[in-house]
């Protein structure tokens, strides 16, 4: 007999889990959580999104006072360690579980600590860090472990100065030179706050482009901007070994160079946290990436039993595994929602940050889909001036003849923010779904949001005339 029942238990409290938890208690299930810390958030409040957009948050200001001739007025440029920097981050993190923690309990969710291991597809199993077992049984089950970096056999993760993006978070001092190896997003963002602080950077790129899903224009002005920070990005290379010593780290590629470095920083690929979760005890099987099929309700091949997040692979953002994990406790409680995520923003905290929805330049050309380009800059822009934040652009991708808009493409300070006004409109149906739409709109002025009636004024003056029906 189980030594504890519910009618959900979620394991993983992650954004995935939390969003499950607090759907389907406020739909009058009895709900558990599930969770190897003793403080919720999963590894997007402890090891991911969090700490390294605080992080990013207090470099990018320190470079802001250091490049900024006001401030030169107060005193001479200032640097700060890597440990300095993370303590912010460490500030945040505890709002954030501070945060989380009340409102599992004020919605009466039960948290059990411990590894859990599934014994039946009706039951798990947690050892609490004693290692002493409980029993939890529950009617459905939403797994929402998340995701680790992968890390290859044959690199010795062990040594003082070889990290992944987990443990980077404890590196204890600022090295003078850092070798990242992989540039995705993650290595991608620790470029940048690497060289906000004056550590020289050889970032590694396995591909001929910067994150290739990107649209190509935004792919360039990124890898400006990076060689702009004195990042040194080397493409088409891949790794053959990497050789340790008591001071250093050196990179030896396939290509016969030899990369030395303080530290390195491997950040090529991830992995799915579905190892010793008992999979093999309920007849699923996670792929070659740890991750676990779902249906378009969430659903793994056992009914009841659901997977949502960084899990079950794309988008791997925190923002949509949290609906995920909402629209799966929905479908539990037979009240399902018709929206899934599928085209959702994404934001890359770079410096300066990228964010971007729908489609880019060379899917529409690949599609045959006729479109035009509506830009903005940022150094055009009032706002931009004030703030000083004049690095950027807005871009706009829309239907030659309907004037749909298509995809929005947004490289710059806030760009993530910015972003979302575009969304709201791509999602609207028919003609609310239009460029025209900014021009029909009044925006506060001085604003990043005018962005969108120059972008709209720019693309509109490249259509014929018969297009237009402002």
């Amino acid at each position: 007999m189980a030594d504890f029942s519910y009618d959900l238990v979620v394991i993983g409290s992650g954004p995935a889990g939390e969003g499950a938890a607090m759907n389907a208690v406020k739909q009058g299930l009895s709900v558990a959580v599930i969770d190897d810390r003793a403080q919720p958030g999963g590894g997007c409040t402890h090891l991911g999104t969090i700490p390294s957009k605080a992080l990013r948050h207090s470099v990018r200001r320190m470079v802001q006072y250091n490049t900024m001739p006001m401030f030169r007025s107060v005193g001479d440029p200032r640097w700060f360690s890597f440990p300095e920097v993370m303590k912010a981050a460490e500030d945040v993190i505890t709002k954030q579980v501070e945060g989380r923690t009340k409102g599992y309990a004020r919605n009466r969710v039960k948290i059990h600590v411990g590894r859990a291991k599934f014994i039946d597809p009706n039951q798990v199993v947690v050892a609490d860090a004693s290692g002493n077992p409980s029993t939890i049984e529950g009617k459905n089950f939403l797994i929402a472990t998340g995701s680790r970096p992968y890390r290859p056999e044959d690199i010795d993760f062990n040594h003082p100065l070889v990290f992944d993006s987990d443990t980077i978070l404890t590196l204890d001092h600022s090295p003078l030179n850092v070798i990242i190896y992989g540039a995705g997003v993650i290595g991608c963002e620790y470029a940048s706050i690497f060289a906000g602080l004056d550590t020289r950077v050889d970032l590694v790129n396995t591909r001929e482009w910067l994150m290739s899903f990107l649209d190509d224009e935004i792919s360039d002005a990124l890898s400006y901007h990076l060689r702009d920070l004195s990042v040194s990005v080397r493409h088409n290379e891949e790794y053959e070994g990497v050789e340790t010593t008591d001071n250093g780290v050196t990179l030896v590629l396939k290509s016969g160079k030899r990369i030395h470095g303080d530290a390195l920083l491997w950040s090529n690929g991830r992995t799915g946290n579905t190892h010793d979760l008992g999979l093999e005890n309920i007849g699923l099987e996670a792929d070659m990436r740890g991750q676990i099929k779902v249906n378009s309700d969430y659903q793994t091949a056992v009914p009841h039993i659901y997977a949502a997040g960084d899990v079950i692979g794309w988008p791997a953002l925190a923002g949509a595994a949290y609906d995920q994990g909402r629209f799966a406790a929905s479908h539990m409680c037979n009240t399902p929602d018709k929206y899934r995520v599928e085209d959702v923003a994404t934001g890359i905290w770079t410096i300066p940050e990228i964010s971007y929805v729908g489609k880019t330049e060379s899917e529409l050309t690949e599609q045959k889909i006729p479109y035009e380009i509506g830009r903005a800059y940022f150094k055009d822009l009032a706002r931009a001036h004030i703030s000083d934040e004049e690095v950027g652009m807005l871009k706009i991708l829309f239907h030659q003849q309907t004037l749909e808009i298509l995809g929005i493409h947004c490289f710059g300070a806030e760009a993530a923010e910015i972003i979302h006004i575009g969304q709201a409109i791509m999602n609207q149906e028919g003609e609310a779904n239009s460029i025209n739409y900014f021009l029909r709109t009044t925006f506060n002025y001085p604003t990043m949001a005018e962005a969108y009636r120059v972008a709209a004024l720019n693309g509109l003056n490249r259509v014929s005339r018969e297009s237009r029906r402002a």
